[in-house]
C-alpha cells in the first residue's frame, strides 16, 4: 500500500524527534499524513525538587526515584515541552492512526514509549523504524511497522535511573568536600580519571637521553632514478652484537628496563667516538630480506571511528562531528549516525561496488563483496554502519553540500567506497649494512623500505593517525636494488641525540578510542561525555590535547579514595555488560538496582559496601551506604598535593593556589594563585617558588587623610586592586553593614609601584565632574570596557584612563554635544593572523573586541574561550571556534507578539472608515500572525536542532 494514497485509514499522525527530520520525512509521505516533531524528550526525571508533584516527599522528592518501591521513577513533562505536548494531543485527536517514528536505538525507543504514555492514544499505534531517511526507506517503514520493544525501553530506563542515583548521590559529596556546583557521573567521572591518570604519568615521567648514528650509504652506481636511488639512509642497530638502545628500551623512570643486558646505551661521547672510528670503514650489504606487503581496507565507520577520523582529518571535536552528522542524517544524506555496527546492507554493498567500478575501474573491485565483523561487544548488528544513504551513493559533488557538511559527507563516502575495494599490495624490504671500525668493533646499520605495487583501496582512502609522526599506510620508502655482499661507501655518518617523551595527553579522538577499548559506557554517548567534562572545568583544551585542571585532581582524588569502586574501569565495564544483559532479557532491572543501591541481598541489606567502595568484593555493593558516612573524608587532605617539602598545592573554593607554611606556628603562610590554564605537569618546584616570590600579600600604602583608614594594595584572582581596612567592630553583615571601598589598578599601574596618592585617586572614583544645564550630574568612572562619562543613562567613552581625573565640565559637555558614535570609529589592527579558513577560504585573524579577543574570517566571529590565549592559539583552534559558531547558527531574536485587537471600534467612526480600519487591522493581524508563526518556527527549529543534537545524550550521564 502506497503511503501517499488517501485511504480509508483517514489521517495518520507521524511523530519524530526534530523539526528538520519531520520536514524531510513529510516530503516522502502524501497528504494523508501529518508529520510533527516532539522536539526531543517530552518527559524525564525532574531536574529539581520543585518539579516533583506535591504528593511526593523526602528522598523521593530529592531523587525523583522511589527507591523503596522498586525504584519507580517519577516522570514529569518538561516545562518547555508542555505546549508541544498540547499540540501533539490536538493533532492526535484528529487522527485515525499514530506512527511513532523516533530513532531505532534505545534512546529513540524510550522517547516513543514516553510519547505513548503521555498522549494516551485511543487509535492504533505503530512503531515505525528506519536507519536512513530516503523515500524508499520511509515508505517501507510505514508499510512494515512493528510493536514497541519493551525490553529496550526497560534497559534505557534502568540506565536513566542508575545515572540519576549516581549523580544525585555522589555529586553532593563533591559539593561538601571540594567545591559547590560540581557533578559526578557514571561515565564522566571515569573519563575524567583517565585524563588525570595520564597527567600523573607525565608528572612522574623522567626523561632519558640516548644517541645513535645515521649513515648515508652510496652504491656507486649511476645513473640513479626514483625507482632505484643511488644512496639510502640507514640507522645504527647493533655494535658487537648488542642492540642499540632506543626509546622503547627506557621506562618512565628514565632508566633502562629490566632484561636489557644485551642492549647498548650510547651517550653523546660514545656515539661521536664510534662515528670517528668508522670514518675509514669499508661497508657492505650483509643481508636483504624481502616480504610481501598487503593491507586490507578499513571497515566502514561506526560512531566512534567516525569521531576519531573527523578529529584527525578535519580537526572536528566529537560534539561538532555529531552535530554535523545529525544534520546530514536528518536531511537524508547518510544513515543513522549513532551505531556500533560496521555492517553494510546488500543494497549498500551493491551501491559501493558500483561506484568502485565507475570511478576506479574493474581492476579495483574484489571478486566477492567484503563483510566486516564488529569489534564492539554487544554491537547491535541490526543497525548499519554510517554510510551514504540510498541505493545509489551520491558523490560529494552531486550533493550540493558545502562547508562542514560537505567535508564530513566526503569522509563518510570515501571510507564506505574504499571498504569494498581490493587490498593494497607490494613488497617490504629490510637491508642490513655492516662494517668493522678502526678500534675493532663491529657495527651494523639497518634500513627498511616499502614499495606499493598496487594501491587498491588506498587510491580512495587513507586512515589518519593520532601520532603526528606516524607513517601513513600509503607512504612508500624506496631502497636501491642491492644484493648480499655488495660494497657500500659511507658518504656521511651523523651522531644523533634523542630524548624519551612522556606519554601524550589524550585528544578527543584518542579518549574516545580508550573508552571504547575499555568498554566503558556506550559509544553514542562519548561526544556528550567529553563536552560535559570540558564544560564542568574538569578538563580544558590546549590545542587538541585534553588537559586536566587541578580541580579534577581533587575530584578524582576523593572518588578514588572513598568511592574507588565507582571510578574503577573494570567495574564500569561490568555495569555496561549487566545493562546489556537487561536489554537482552537475561537479567531483571529491579533486583540489579537493589544490589547497586542497597548492597548485597534483598531490600535494605548492607554489609560489604565499604569494602566494595574501594574496589573489593562484588562489583555491585551499596551506593547508599557509601554516601551516608562522610566523616572519614578530610576535605583539606583531598584537595592538597605536595609540590616540595615545604610547598603544597591546594584546590580552594575559588581556585588552585600554592602555599608555603609559616615558620611561626599560628601565623598565616605564604600563598600565590595559580593560573587557571596552567597544565599540572608544568607546576614545578621552580615555578611554585617564582609564584610565591611575586608580590601577593597586603602592601600597606598609608592612611586615608580623611577617614584615617589604612589603605592596602592586593593581588586578587581578577587582578591587582586597592582597598581600605575598616576599623575593628565595623558591622560586616545586616542592614547596617559597611563595605570597604575597592578599586582595580589602572593598566598603567602595578603592585610594585602603586602609591598612596594613586590609591586615593582610584578610590575617589566615580568622580563628579559637574552638573549639566538641565541639572543632571555627570560623573567619570572606570568600567569593564574602560573609562567613560555617565549622565543619567547616557554613557560616553573617554580616550584615556587619566581623563577620569582631569576631564572638566566644559570638556564633558563638549563630548556630549557630539553625536553618539555607534560602533567603532576605526578598526583596530588584528592581534594575530592565523591563516586561511578551510571552510570559508577567507583569512582568519584574532581581534580585540568589546567582550575580549575573538577570531573572525570577516563573516563569522567567535569569542576566544577562557582556556584560549592570543599568544598561543593555533590556526586549527581558530578554525574550530569558527566552525562551532557556524554550527550554532545566528542568534535569532525572539518574535514579538502581534498587538491585540481593540475590543470595539470607536462609535464615531464612519462606516467606510470602520471598514477600511477593519481591513487594515485584518491585514496587519495576518501579517503579524504570519511573522510570528515564521519566527516561532525558526526559533523552534533552532531549539530543536540544538536539543536534538545534544539533548538525546544529555540524559545518559547525570550532571
Amino acid at each position: 500500500m502506497s503511503p501517499s494514497s488517501e485511504t480509508a485509514h483517514g489521517q495518520r499522525l507521524v511523530i519524530v524527534e526534530s523539526p528538520a527530520k519531520a520536514k524531510t520525512i513529510k516530503g516522502y509521505l502524501g497528504p494523508g499524513y501529518i508529520v510533527e516533531a516532539s522536539v526531543g524528550h517530552i518527559r524525564d526525571l525532574p531536574s529539581t525538587a520543585a518539579e516533583v508533584p506535591d504528593k511526593y516527599t523526602g528522598e523521593v522528592r530529592r531523587l525523583g526515584v522511589d527507591v523503596d518501591h522498586d525504584f519507580a521513577p517519577i516522570y514529569v513533562v518538561n516545562a518547555d515541552k508542555k505546549s508541544q505536548v498540547s499540540k501533539l494531543k490536538s493533532l492526535l485527536a484528529e487522527s485515525d492512526e499514530l506512527f511513532l517514528a523516533t530513532d531505532e536505538d534505545r534512546e529513540g525507543e524510550a522517547i516513543a514509549w514516553h510519547l505513548q504514555q503521555v498522549l494516551k492514544p485511543k487509535v492504533p499505534v505503530h512503531r515505525m523504524v528506519f536507519h536512513e531517511i530516503t523515500k524508499s526507506a520511509i515508505q517501507e517503514a510505514v508499510a512494515n511497522p512493528r510493536e514497541l520493544n519493551q525490553r529496550l525501553v526497560d534497559a534505557q530506563e534502568t540506565r536513566r535511573i542508575l545515572d540519576r542515583l549516581y549523580g544525585f548521590e555522589v555529586s553532593p559529596v563533591l559539593w561538601k568536600k571540594v567545591m559547590p556546583k560540581l557533578s559526578a557521573g557514571r561515565v564522566q567521572s571515569v573519563a575524567t580519571r583517565l585524563v588525570v591518570e595520564r597527567e600523573r604519568e607525565r608528572m612522574a615521567f623522567r626523561t632519558a637521553s640516548y644517541w645513535d648514528l645515521v649513515g648515508t650509504f652510496g652504491t656507486g652506481r649511476t645513473p640513479a632514478d626514483a625507482a632505484n636511488p643511488e644512496t639510502f639512509g640507514a640507522r645504527l642497530s647493533a655494535v658487537d652484537g648488542k642492540r642499540i638502545a632506543s626509546g622503547r628500551d627506557f621506562g618512565p623512570d628514565g632508566q633502562l628496563k629490566a632484561g636489557s643486558a644485551n642492549t647498548l646505551h650510547l651517550d653523546e661521547q660514545a656515539a661521536r667516538a664510534l662515528a670517528a672510528a668508522l670514518e675509514q670503514t669499508a661497508f657492505g650489504v650483509r643481508s636483504v630480506e624481502s616480504k610481501p606487503y598487503r593491507r586490507s581496507p578499513y571497515a566502514p565507520f561506526r560512531t566512534t571511528t567516525l569521531q576519531q577520523e573527523a578529529s584527525r582529518k578535519l580537526g572536528f571535536g566529537a560534539k561538532r562531528t555529531m552535530q554535523v552528522a545529525q544534520k546530514l542524517y536528518e536531511n537524508g544524506f547518510i544513515t543513522y549516525m549513532r551505531t556500533d555496527s560496521t555492517t553494510l546492507s546488500d543494497t549498500a554493498i551493491a551501491a559501493a561496488r558500483a561506484q568502485v567500478t565507475q570511478l576506479y575501474g574493474a581492476d579495483y573491485l574484489p571478486d566477492a563483496p567484503r563483510t566486516y565483523a564488529s569489534k564492539v561487544k554487544n554491537a547491535q548488528e541490526a543497525h548499519e554502519a554510517v554510510r551514504p544513504s540510498g541505493d545509489r551513493f551520491r558523490t560529494p559533488a552531486e550533493t550540493g553540500l558545502s562547508g562542514d557538511d560537505f567535508r564530513l559527507y566526503e569522509l563518510i563516502w570515501m571510507r564506505t567506497v574504499a571498504s569494498q575495494m581490493k587490498d593494497a599490495v607490494g613488497q617490504s624490504v629490510t637491508v642490513k649494512v655492516g662494517g668493522r671500525a678502526a678500534d675493532g668493533r663491529d657495527a651494523e646499520f639497518s634500513a627498511s623500505g616499502k614499495i606499493i605495487t598496487f594501491h587498491g583501496f588506498l587510491k580512495a582512502y587513507v586512515e589518519g593517525a593520532d601520532d603526528p609522526n606516524a607513517e601513513l599506510d600509503d607512504r612508500e620508502r624506496r631502497l636501491p636494488q642491492v644484493a648480499e655482499g655488495d660494497p657500500l661507501a659511507a658518504e656521511r655518518l651523523t651522531p644523533e641525540g634523542h630524548a624519551t617523551k612522556p606519554p601524550a595527553r589524550y585528544t578527543e579522538a584518542s579518549l574516545v578510542k580508550e573508552l571504547e577499548d575499555r568498554e566503558i559506557g556506550r559509544p553514542s554517548t562519548y561526544a556528550s561525555i567529553i563536552d560535559t567534562i570540558i564544560g564542568r572545568r574538569y578538563v580544558f583544551k590546549k590545542g587538541t590535547a585534553l588537559v586536566p585542571s587541578f580541580l579534577s585532581f581533587a575530584v578524582v582524588n576523593l572518588l578514588e579514595k572513598h568511592f574507588g569502586r565507582l571510578v574503577d574501569y573494570d567495574f564500569t565495564a561490568k555495569m555496561e555488560d549487566d545493562l546489556d544483559r537487561i536489554a537482552a532479557g537475561e537479567a531483571q532491572s529491579v533486583p540489579w538496582l537493589k544490589r547497586f543501591y542497597f548492597g548485597e541481598g534483598e531490600g535494605h541489606a548492607t554489609g560489604g559496601a565499604a569494602e566494595a567502595g574501594n574496589g573489593d568484593g562484588d562489583h555491585l555493593g551499596g551506593l547508599k551506604e557509601l554516601v551516608t558516612d562522610l566523616g572519614a573524608i578530610d576535605a583539606r587532605e583531598i584537595s592538597s598535593f605536595k609540590v616540595s617539602d615545604d610547598i603544597t598545592l591546594r584546590v580552594g573554593r575559588y581556585g588552585p593556589y600554592v602555599e608555603r607554611a609559616s615558620a611561626v606556628e599560628g601565623e598565616p603562610g605564604q600563598r600565590a594563585d595559580i593560573p587557571d590554564d596552567l597544565p599540572p605537569d608544568e607546576l614545578t618546584v621552580q615555578l611554585a617558588e617564582e609564584l610565591l616570590a611575586k608580590p601577593s600579600g597586603d602592601f600597606e600604602l598609608g592612611r586615608d587623610p580623611v577617614t584615617g583608614n589604612l589603605l592596602v594594595a592586593k593581588d586578587g584572582r581578577y587582578g591587582p586592586y586597592v582597598t581600605e581596612i575598616l576599623p575593628e567592630g565595623t558591622p560586616k553583615t545586616g542592614k547596617n553593614a559597611v563595605k570597604p571601598r575597592t578599586a582595580s589598578l589602572l593598566k598603567t599601574m602595578s603592585l610594585d609601584t602603586v602609591t598612596l596618592e594613586d590609591a586615593l585617586k582610584l578610590l575617589s572614583l566615580p568622580r563628579v565632574v559637574g552638573v549639566d544645564p538641565e541639572g543632571v550630574e555627570i560623573t567619570a568612572q572606570n568600567g569593564r570596557y574602560g573609562p567613560y562619562l555617565k549622565r543619567g543613562s547616557d554613557s560616553r567613552s573617554l580616550t584615556s584612563e587619566e581623563q577620569m581625573f582631569t576631564v572638566t565640565l566644559e570638556e564633558a559637555l563638549a563630548i556630549y554635544a557630539q553625536p553618539k558614535q555607534r560602533g567603532r570609529a576605526a578598526a583596530a589592527p588584528p592581534l594575530k593572523e592565523l591563516g586561511t579558513d578551510p571552510v570559508s577560504e577567507r583569512p582568519v585573524v584574532v581581534k580585540d573586541g568589546r567582550f575580549g579577543p575573538y577570531v573572525t574570517d570577516g563573516e563569522t566571529n567567535a569569542t576566544l574561550r577562557k582556556d584560549d590565549d592570543v599568544e598561543t592559539i593555533t590556526p586549527e583552534r581558530g578554525y574550530e571556534l569558527l566552525a562551532e559558531k557556524r554550527a550554532r547558527g545566528p542568534v535569532k531574536k525572539a518574535a514579538k507578539k502581534a498587538p491585540a485587537k481593540k475590543a470595539t471600534a470607536k462609535k464615531t467612526a464612519t462606516k467606510t472608515a470602520a471598514t477600511k480600519t477593519a481591513a487594515k487591522k485584518t491585514a496587519t493581524a495576518k501579517t503579524a500572525a504570519k511573522k510570528t508563526t515564521t519566527a516561532k518556527t525558526a526559533t523552534a527549529k533552532k531549539t530543536a536542532a540544538k536539543k536534538t543534537a545534544a539533548g538525546k545524550t544529555a540524559t545518559t550521564d547525570e550532571g
